[in-house]
Parts: structure tokens; sequence; C-alpha cells
């Protein structure tokens, strides 16, 4: 399972987001897409769960906003998980009510005002819950280390409902953990896309135009960093391709092209010069015909 944590300042976007079909898409698009993927980009969004709040967007955002004056001073008052499982891992309605449940008492919102929402526009779907860090108390529930939380939770979850295991970002790995050797797919594509584009290039600009067509965008700086489609960063370092190395091979690439035009040019100029010797036989053919017809006049 993979989990998100973000806190942030305004009910009404999250709100909305929830709710509502992506954004950009006309009915046609969305249309269009169903019948590609067989998703519903149509009402995507089914609300799961209601907890000391109901109706619509505007109706939310005013009832989560009017508990969250209760302690004006606090600037960022939204709590926004989102729970998702690993590919080819399917689960019940009670499977998600479940995990939401457990997830809003991890977090500590289990007596607050908060929406649970899931969308099924994606290949798995998955679940969205907007909750208020304001209680009816006045008091906050705490963010502190809410990303290593969010981790140990997806953990647990896997364990509790029999999901895929997915392993937890690496800052979070017990020391031991970290010395297991971990498979990146998404990194391991990134390097053999810059290994190709490497061997079929000579200048910087050629480079980042094959890894663009390959639907990555290249960051240059002091270093190099590339994002992918889904807007997951990797900086080269991280997978063997510094910018450094990066431009040492470009430069042996137009080193090797040198050398090998100059060898070309060396050939060339080795060649014996067929047209002089051609003179040279037709020069000499002439002299042997003037001395023959010369012999028939003496006689």
């Amino acid at each position: 399972m993979i989990g998100k944590v973000v806190i942030g300042k305004s009910f009404g976007h999250c709100i909305s987001y929830c709710l509502e079909d992506k954004r950009g898409l006309s009915e046609e698009q969305k249309a269009q897409l169903a019948l590609l993927d067989g998703l519903k980009h149509k009402d995507r969004a089914e609300v799961l769960d209601y907890h000391l709040c109901f109706g619509d967007k505007r109706e939310l955002t005013s009832q989560f906003q009017d508990v969250r004056m209760l302690n004006h001073r606090l600037e960022k008052p939204v709590l926004h998980l989102t729970l998702r499982p690993a590919p080819g891992d399917e689960l019940s309605r009670a499977q998600w009510i479940s995990i939401e449940e457990a997830a809003v008492k991890e977090f500590g919102i289990e007596k607050n005002q908060y929406l649970c929402v899931i969308h099924r526009d994606t290949r798995e779907p998955h679940i969205h819950i907007v909750g208020n860090r304001v209680g009816y108390d006045g008091k906050v529930a705490s963010d502190s280390q809410s990303y290593a939380r969010m981790a140990a939770f997806c953990r647990r979850m896997e364990q509790e409902h029999s999901l895929k295991q997915v392993l937890s970002p690496r800052r979070f790995l017990s020391p031991e953990q970290r010395q297991i050797p971990r498979h990146d797919a998404r990194k391991e594509h990134l390097k053999e896309t810059i290994t190709k584009a490497l061997q079929e290039s000579k200048t910087f600009p050629e480079f980042e135009k094959r890894v663009k067509e390959n639907g990555y965008r290249v960051e240059k700086g002091r270093g190099i960093a590339f994002e992918d489609e889904k807007h997951v960063r990797a900086k080269g370092s991280e997978i063997g391709y510094p910018l450094a190395a990066i431009d040492k091979a470009l430069d042996r690439n137009r080193l090797m092209q040198n050398e090998q035009s100059l060898q070309q040019l060396k050939a060339h100029f080795k060649k014996p010069d067929r047209s002089a010797g051609l003179l040279k036989e037709n020069q000499e053919e002439e002299q042997r015909q003037e001395l023959h017809r010369g012999r028939r006049i003496g006689r």
C-alpha cells in the first residue's frame, strides 16, 4: 500500500478535488478515456463516509471552516490523506472503510470532522480522506513525523489485509533494512533510457532531445535531474549518471567520431590515384600507335 500525507490551508480546494472529476477533461474526453482504459472518468468520486459533516462541497467547506475557527491561529488546518493499493491488489468496500477508520485513528482525527472518498479513475481505486485537524474542543491533531507514521501505517495495513508489501522510503527504514538491496523499476527504466540516449548522442542538446522523446523532463544546473510523466523526480547522481559523467560520455563520443573521421580521411589519401595511371597508359598507347604508323609509311 502506498500512502501520502499533505498538510494544507484550504478546505475548499481539497474537498473540491476529492468530490469532482479531474479538471481539464471535457465530457467527450472522459467518454473517450473510459472506452480506452475501461475506467470511470465521469463521476469518478464516491463518498464512503461522512463524519460529523454532510452536504455538497460548499456546505462541507463551510462546516469545516466553522470548526477550524475554534483555533484561528492555526495556519494549516487541513489533513489530506491518500491511500492506494499496490498494482494487482483489490480491496472490498468493507476493507476500505476498515482502513479509513484505522487511518483517522493513526492521525488523531477520529473525533474530528472528516470525509472519505474513493476515486475509480485509476487502475487501482484509491481513497482520499480530508480531515479537520481542529477538533470541537479547539485542540489540534499533531502532524509530527507524519511521513514516517504513514509509512508504518501502510506496512501494518498490508499485513492486516494480506496485501502486497511495498518498501517504505529509505529514510524511514532501520539501519539493518537499509542494507537490503532495493529494486526500483522506475529508476531502472530511467537509467536504461539515459544509457541508450548517451550511446546515440554526441552533444548535450542531442542527448536531451532523446531523453525527452522517452517522456522525461531534464533539469540542468550545477547538477542534473530527470522528471517523468507522473512528476516523479530523480537526480542523475542517484542512478549513477551525475552531470559530470554525462558530459564525459558525450566528450568521449565526440572524440571517437573525430578519430573515425580522421581514419577515413587518411584511408582516402592512401588510395592510388587511378586517374594519373590511366593518363600514362593512354599516352603510352598513343606512342605505340604513332610508332606503328611510322613503320608502315616507311615500308
